[in-house]
């Protein structure tokens, strides 16, 4: 009788291992190249940490860190999430150049209306047509940031021919082309290089959004800003990707990648770019309250020049698809058709 209690009490002890173990906290590993101060740090990514651990009944838990805290430099953040260095990451497509030609797509110059809506559309057609550029990781969003200006140091750009000898920082393949096509000489640079380079004066300014400069001690640094006309197409933009690491999402449980999948999307990728947009409200109050700073609005006129300038681009962009066998104007008609059915 002792003998059949003890088999009974091991094959109840076996049974409950996998319970015991399913409810196990997980925590996953959320890395990018930004500081702990930032939007990114303290609102993009903690709302959705907070969101799966709400869901998951607390059963999934976070640890962001900031800054590269785990290794490495920006331009490797999505290599760590595709091989297990990190579970999450937050990153900039184009700083891994050439290697999400059909997405970077909504980087052509004045192809974004607004941060919301271009973050919806792009996660539309990375769906439909680009998902082989994600094939070897679980993609959770993409998204953009708000309008695009270009900080300078000792001279302000209000015209086209202001461009001509100035060495401005771009963050991606595309904005590098665009920059060229305006007369700059483009200097290419992840965003957290950028105040070394213009404090040792290796560049003459930068285009970044207005939400990530005042980290970036860009009002100090630079005297102006040409801010180009709000009602008319943006600048530029930059495409953002959250990748997740595909092992560790196919070892979840099916409830708790249920959860992941009910936190990632659309939605998701418009909630991230409107709080990044968002907050470039507050970055400009940074710049109009800093004394002696220029803040320059460009005019529709002159923006219509700079985009005869750069009009090219958008050719360049389809040729480049098309030698890849897809076809580049189709993709080109689709992004702006999707943006344009979620711009508001």
């Amino acid at each position: 009788m002792a003998k059949r209690l003890s088999r009974w009490g091991l094959c109840l002890a076996t049974l409950a291992v996998p319970a015991f173990a399913a409810a196990q906290t997980i925590t996953l590993k959320v890395h990018h190249f930004l500081g702990p101060q930032s939007i990114q740090h303290t609102k993009m990514l903690a709302d959705w940490c907070s969101n799966i651990a709400r869901d998951s009944n607390n059963r999934l838990q976070c640890q962001i860190f900031p800054a590269m805290q785990l290794g490495g430099s920006p331009p490797q953040l999505f290599d760590q999430a595709k091989d297990g260095v990190a579970d999450v990451v937050w990153t900039v497509a184009g700083y891994s150049a050439g290697r999400f030609p059909k997405s970077e797509i909504f980087e052509l110059p004045f192809m974004m209306t607004n941060a919301d809506a271009t973050s919806r559309a792009a996660w539309d057609y990375v769906q439909k047509y680009a998902m082989d550029e994600y094939a070897q990781v679980k993609l959770l969003a993409v998204h953009v940031h708000g309008p695009g200006n270009i900080f300078t140091r000792n001279k302000p750009i209000t015209s086209l021919a202001d461009f001509k000898g100035m060495k401005l920082r771009a963050p991606t393949r595309l904005t590098t082309k665009m920059l060229g096509m305006l007369g700059a000489t483009p200097v290419g640079m992840p965003v957290p290089q950028v105040p070394e380079a213009l404090s040792k004066g290796v560049i003459d300014g930068a285009v970044i959004p207005y939400e990530v400069a005042p980290g970036l001690r860009v009002h100090e640094l630079t005297r102006f800003v040409a801010e180009p006309d709000r009602s008319y197409e943006a600048l530029y933009t930059t495409f953002f990707i959250v990748p997740m690491n595909k092992a560790r999402y196919d070892s979840l449980p099916a409830d708790l990648r249920a959860v992941i999948d009910k936190n990632s999307g659309r939605e998701f990728s418009a909630f991230l770019g409107r709080t990044q947009a968002g907050n470039d409200v507050p970055g400009r109050a940074t710049f109009a309250s800093t004394a002696g700073y220029t803040i320059n609005t460009i005019p529709k006129a002159e923006l219509e020049k700079w985009k005869q300038a750069t009009d090219k681009l958008d050719d360049e962009w389809v040729e480049d698809m098309n030698k890849r066998g897809v076809d580049g104007k189709a993709l080109l008609a689709a992004a702006r058709d999707l943006i344009k059915s979620y711009t508001r």
